[in-house]
């Protein structure tokens, strides 16, 4: 039958394109389904920083009545303008194990990027540049935790033979796992000497957070991250207060203040780390949220204390770079998340590039475990 890939026009065509991951995963075993309120939020320019200002279309490839795959073409304006750059985005790629199905999708979205004067595509980025990006390219005997995607290993494989290139460091995802809740059995004797030294040395003060104060914690947070980006080389301001803040709303309901830390030098913010429970494991229960009965679903799944604690960020002001803080924080949340119960850690996504986090995480006794990419396709005009 033919094959075409037609934009999503209809209400009845957007719960298509929403709901047809069901499709691609029913039979695999480490999906775990999108939250699909979320995954609608993502199309609405109104609720979705990331489209507010740009552009955004969804596609279906149908071959006769059946679908058989979907992709989204995005322009984010307000990050083109700060990055002076002139990029679109795709994302929510999913397709059948069919590369002529894949083909027809980055066809059309590479069409609707050119048409909207963009020389450059890149993703996937599910419309969020910190939630599931990227194909998973390494790790498929593990389900993902909490904003980690997964995808069949057919997807980058796809990707490349289109011509897609690899567009930056990969994304990198460490486990660590433990039998035991006693921090002195587990954490490794040289980060408990450089932490307690740290410690004693005095004027660092750990504290958790303190969510009366929201909008503060935001604030300094962004100042410390976007320091730290700039030292790495990205010094055109990715992150914006009202995107951190945007992120950090949609996570309140699950954070635990004992698992965002921040370090303080003389009463200034120095570092910080944040982590959260796996809420995949409360999702996978609930079938993300597909129908009205899988909210009770997910409540219960939720008040039982997930297995893994997931560390998803740690910044350092790289003014106090090489002076044990990231260790202190790292110490001081692993002994917090041990405490709580937490049979493994998840330490996700860190660059590849990243001088810091992987090597602390090495040490500590974690390992590699997953592994993702995001790819880009330039010269379209």
């Amino acid at each position: 039958m033919r094959l075409e890939v037609r934009p999503v026009t209809s209400r009845r065509e957007r719960q298509i394109f929403l709901t047809f991951p069901w499709c691609i995963y029913k039979n695999d075993p480490l999906w775990v389904p999108p939250l699909l309120p979320q995954r609608a939020s993502r199309l609405d320019p109104a609720k979705n920083p990331v489209i507010s200002g740009g552009a955004v279309q969804p596609f279906i490839a149908w071959r006769g009545d059946e679908p058989v795959g979907t992709i989204v073409g995005a322009v984010d304006a307000e990050r083109n303008a700060a990055w002076e750059e002139n990029n679109a985005i795709f994302g929510l790629f999913e397709c059948i194990e069919d590369y002529s199905v894949a083909e027809a999708l980055f066809d059309t979205v590479a069409a609707w990027a050119r048409q909207q004067g963009k020389p450059r595509l890149w993703g996937p980025w599910p419309l969020d540049y910190e939630d599931s990006h990227g194909f998973l390219v390494k790790g498929w005997d593990r389900r993902p935790v909490v904003m980690c995607a997964h995808n069949p290993p057919y997807y980058p494989e796809f990707a490349e033979r289109y011509g897609m290139k690899k567009a930056r460091r990969d994304s990198l995802a460490f486990a660590y796992d433990t039998t035991t809740h006693d921090p002195s059995q587990v954490m490794p004797e040289k980060l408990q000497r450089v932490a307690e030294k740290v410690r004693r040395r005095g004027g660092i003060t750990i504290r958790p957070a303190n969510f009366d104060r929201w909008d503060e914690e935001i604030e300094v947070a962004l100042d410390v991250l976007n320091r730290g980006l700039a030292v790495l080389g990205e010094t055109r301001g990715f992150w914006s207060a009202a995107r951190l803040s945007a992120l950090g709303k949609a996570l309140r309901p699950v954070l635990d203040p004992e698992l965002i830390l921040f370090a303080e030098v003389d009463g200034k913010t120095v570092g910080w780390v944040m982590g959260l429970p796996d809420l995949n494991e409360a999702i996978a229960a609930a079938n993300g949220l597909r129908y009205p009965w899988n909210a009770v679903q997910f409540w219960l799944a939720l008040r039982r204390r997930p297995a893994c604690v997931s560390m998803k960020s740690i910044a350092v002001d790289p003014d106090y770079w090489n002076r044990g803080i990231d260790a202190l924080l790292i110490y001081d949340f692993s002994r917090n998340a041990l405490e709580k119960g937490f049979k493994w850690g998840d330490f996700s996504l860190t660059g590849e590039d990243n001088p810091m986090t992987p090597r602390i995480v090495t040490h500590l006794g974690g390992h590699e475990y997953k592994r993702y990419r995001i790819y880009d396709l330039t010269g379209l005009i």
